[in-house]
């Protein structure tokens, strides 16, 4: 075992063995120092040892128990079926029920899953090699057959899938041996390995009408699924992962309000939870039993400055707002220091493909003066839309005005309510707020927020140059090639794009101190919603 080998140095094998089967029939630090001395060792060297061989046990994962976790939303339409999940509640029971061909790791990059082995010569041809021995939780073989019926049921309209905008790219899917499928897509895209190991796509049984028994290939078996009200997993003793999943059942529910979940957590009702408020990080801190886990930069909340009109049209007034962002301080204050400071780029620095060698936007009032100057506005009021709907969009806008007023700009703070504001006030006011969640690949991120035809392009931005690159960059399998395109991009955003992003914002889960294995994937809490087959609980 890997626990052991830091022990055979100090006390051989056999000893080592005896020591950890110790361990685990529960004997404290204080009997295993006790076994130690007795057996001759000095007593230094025995405590040591002792330490050493409890921290090893404690990071050993521990099979069995139960779990209740409640994330943040639910209702009646709640379902198993991986092509209609449509929030963090569906998405969590996805990753316990099923697989995909691949995973996204701590850097968003694919890692093989399903698929043992995936290769490409031009990024338009695909070719996975299935893992053998995989079954689904009624007994049958995985078969490139539920493979294909999988990922072209996106593409039929009647499905309603909402990956259907990703999956109409993918041509043809089809089987080309015994465990193997071959996609031919209608353009090269070297990220689609990344794309299939969304939560969208995972695998089910080929002609699945009905989802309500959940079956998969994943760590759990559905007992009990109430949409809106919760489900219960319990362990796939039969799962193709050695050793997985840890835990023998986990509840999970939905509570909409951050408090009533906090306190849940707290009174011992809930193990794990997801969304805790930076403000409420230290009384669940205070109890001595629960601990918070930080997913760094799942999220940004951008300042939109519509350049097809005043006074977002003026590049010298962008440059003024972008220079009056005093990052720390919104880092310190807003976001309790649960982020990390960004420069104006929208490619967080969790994914492989950030650009770390962009210089730092400094906080420089008198160069926000000059750019002010330059852009000769006048001295009318200039309205900015807030709405809680935008995480901290109040906040920030509230401290970029004070540092406005330092230099003779008049900021108009004008709140609109939560309700209703992505479809009646989003990118339709001449300076407003968004919220972005991070995407699995920087080109989804582009693609949807900064390509000139993009719906979502926020403050309309049109760059020939930028768009070119982009669709360069979707087909070169040359990672360095690749990486530096990305680089370039986020170059041209930084100073010419029409958005000021002062900071990436974390994902905060609660959770119970004995809950090990959480590890960041930067999807958003709970590991992107794929906790389930980490988590363990300890002795």
């Amino acid at each position: 075992m890997n626990e052991h080998k830091n022990l055979n140095g100090l006390i051989g094998a056999e000893e080592s063995t005896r020591l950890m089967g110790q361990l685990q029939r529960g004997a404290s630090r204080r009997d295993v120092l006790a076994m130690l001395m007795a057996g001759g060792m000095q007593a230094t060297l025995a405590g040591g040892v002792a330490s050493l061989a409890t921290a090893a046990h404690a990071q050993t994962p521990r099979k069995g128990g139960r779990i209740r976790v409640a994330g943040t939303s639910s209702g009646v339409n709640d379902t198993l079926d991986p092509a209609k999940q449509a929030n963090g509640t569906d998405y969590a029971r996805g990753f316990m029920f099923y697989n995909g061909l691949t995973y996204l790791d701590g850097s968003l990059a694919a890692q093989p899953q399903l698929a043992e082995e995936f290769t490409t010569k031009d990024a338009k041809t695909w070719v996975f090699r299935l893992r053998k021995g995989v079954s689904f939780h009624d007994g049958k073989p995985l078969t490139p057959a539920d493979v294909v019926f999988s990922i072209m049921r996106h593409k039929d309209p009647a499905t309603a899938s909402k990956a259907k905008v990703l999956a109409d790219q993918i041509e043809q899917v089809t089987a080309t041996g015994p465990n193997e499928v071959t996609f031919r897509l209608a353009s090269p895209n070297a990220d689609l390995p990344v794309i299939l190991g969304t939560y969208h796509f995972h695998i089910v049984k080929e002609g699945t009408t009905d989802f309500s028994a959940g079956i998969g290939t994943g760590p759990y078996k559905l007992k009990e699924f109430k949409p809106g009200v919760r489900s219960i997993a319990v362990r796939n003793e039969n799962y193709w992962k050695p050793n997985r999943p840890y835990l023998d059942e986990i509840e999970f529910l939905a509570i909409t309000d951050e408090s009533a979940r906090v306190n849940a957590l707290l009174g011992g009702q809930l193990d794990l939870i997801s969304a805790v408020d930076p403000r409420s990080v230290e009384r669940v801190k205070a109890t001595g039993q629960h601990a918070v886990f930080e997913s760094k930069a799942v999220s940004y909340t951008d300042l939109i400055m519509r350049i097809d009109r005043s006074p977002g049209s003026n590049p010298d007034f962008v440059l003024a707002m972008k220079h009056l962002f005093n990052r720390d301080q919104m880092l310190k204050t807003i976001a309790q220091g649960y982020g990390v400071v960004a420069n104006d780029q929208p490619i967080g620095p969790a994914s492989r493909f950030h650009f770390k060698g962009l210089p730092q936007r400094a906080h420089d009032p008198e160069k926000a003066k000059w750019h002010l100057q330059k852009a000769n506005l006048g001295s009318a009021p200039v309205p900015v839309v807030v709405s809680p709907a935008a995480v901290n969009s109040v906040e920030m806008a509230l401290l970029l005005q004070q540092a406005a007023q330092q230099i003779g700009l008049n900021l108009e703070v004008k709140r609109m309510p939560a309700d209703g504001y992505w479809s009646t006030h989003w990118m339709k006011h001449p300076i407003g707020f968004g919220n972005v969640n991070t995407r699995p690949s920087a080109d989804l991120a582009l693609t949807l927020f900064f390509k000139s035809d993009a719906p979502w392009n926020e403050a309309g931005w049109k760059n020939e140059k930028f768009d070119q690159l982009l669709v360069a960059a979707r087909g070169e399998t040359d990672a360095a090639k690749r990486t530096q395109m990305y680089a370039d991009m986020q170059v041209m955003i930084h100073n010419e794009g029409g958005i000021g992003i002062p900071m990436f914002l974390s994902s905060i889960d609660g959770h119970a101190s004995k809950l090990k294995g959480l590890s960041q994937i930067p999807l958003g809490g709970m590991m992107g919603s794929s906790f389930a087959e980490h988590v363990w609980l300890e002795a």
